[in-house]
């Protein structure tokens, strides 16, 4: 009783179940001309299913109910999985609404039964009167005349060429005339050269007063120099006037008598100044052409006499003379 046994082959089919929903068969992106008249075809939809269907496909369209009363589309399935739009009113207005979004929904006849909700995109474009749509693109939407990118760009570069030539002009115009007023190769303002000046300047006319060459007798101590800080706020005392040099004064007037009297004179527009130095110091003359003794025999006690500006003269001729007696 042997056993036995044998192979047989199974197949087994794996049914397909419906669980995709069906979409447009392409991106549809469709135009109604603004002429348009109602009733008028636009476009006709397709659909695809991704599922398996034994009887085959049966897609149905609608406009989904959401846009259904307000949309100025109708809709019409032709039961041969297709569908086609038409327009529901005369005339569109592009300027007014230039693009319509238009849902529509789509369902297979399987079990469950799947549905989706594609859009639809409708421009507003001009057409001829054949129907042809002449353009229907953002620039003629904003400008009327129907000026393309290409020639905006164009014309705006125009216009900055020419305001740029304009401001060049400007340019070189200014620059030719502040043109310099000395165009020699040697330049005089080369050779300028700057001194510091600290004096008083034209305006400081107290700051010397040449009248006290001239006249030692006018001189005015009440009137304060400028260019120096006075040492007090006191009034200097007026010292006792000298005796009159007449020496002097008898030297100058005889001078000025011959070149008054000589025929051989300068000319009358040259100036000769004849300056009075004034009267002798107080102190009289320190000079030893003056003395009739020698620097042994000279007494110089009196320095000390003369006040505290003779003091170093006193201290060194003082000294000598006690060293001698020393």
């Amino acid at each position: 009783n042997p056993k036995q046994s044998s192979r047989v082959p199974v197949f087994i089919k794996v049914l397909d179940v419906n669980d995709n929903a069906p979409e447009f068969a392409m991106f549809y992106e469709t135009f109604v001309c603004e002429n348009a008249k109602a009733e008028q075809l636009i476009q006709t939809l397709s659909a695809v299913d991704k599922d398996d269907s034994y009887s085959g496909h049966q897609f149905s369209f609608s406009i989904a109910p959401e846009a259904a009363s307000s949309s100025n589309f109708t809709l019409q399935d032709n039961r041969d999985n297709t569908a086609g739009i038409f327009t529901r009113k005369t005339r569109y207005n592009r300027h007014e609404m230039s693009t319509y979004l238009l849902p529509v929904v789509i369902s297979d006849n399987d079990y469950p039964i799947q549905s989706s909700t594609e859009t639809v995109t409708i421009r507003v474009c001009a057409c001829d009167h054949r129907g042809k749509m002449l353009s229907c693109n953002a620039e003629a939407l904003i400008h009327p005349t129907g000026l393309s990118t290409g020639a905006l760009i164009a014309i705006l570069l125009c216009i900055i060429i020419l305001l740029v030539t304009v401001v060049l002009f400007a340019a070189l115009r200014r620059q030719r005339k502040k043109e310099p007023l000395i165009i020699s190769k040697e330049d005089i303002r080369d050779n300028i050269v700057s001194y510091n000046d600290e004096g008083g300047g034209e305006e400081d006319t107290q700051a010397f007063d040449i009248g006290t060459l001239r006249n030692p007798e006018a001189i005015d101590d009440n009137k304060l120099r400028r260019d120096i800080v006075p040492e007090t706020l006191f009034m200097p005392r007026r010292t006792a006037t000298a005796r009159d040099n007449t020496d002097v004064r008898d030297f100058i007037n005889q001078r000025l008598k011959e070149n008054d009297t000589d025929p051989a004179a300068p000319p009358y527009d040259s100036l000769a100044t004849y300056a009075y130095e004034g009267n002798g110091s107080v102190a009289e003359s320190l000079s030893s052409l003056e003395s009739v003794t020698t620097d042994g025999d000279q007494d110089y006690d009196y320095l000390s006499d003369w006040g505290p500006r003779f003091k170093k003269l006193a201290d060194m001729y003082g000294s000598m003379d006690s060293d001698k007696d020393s």
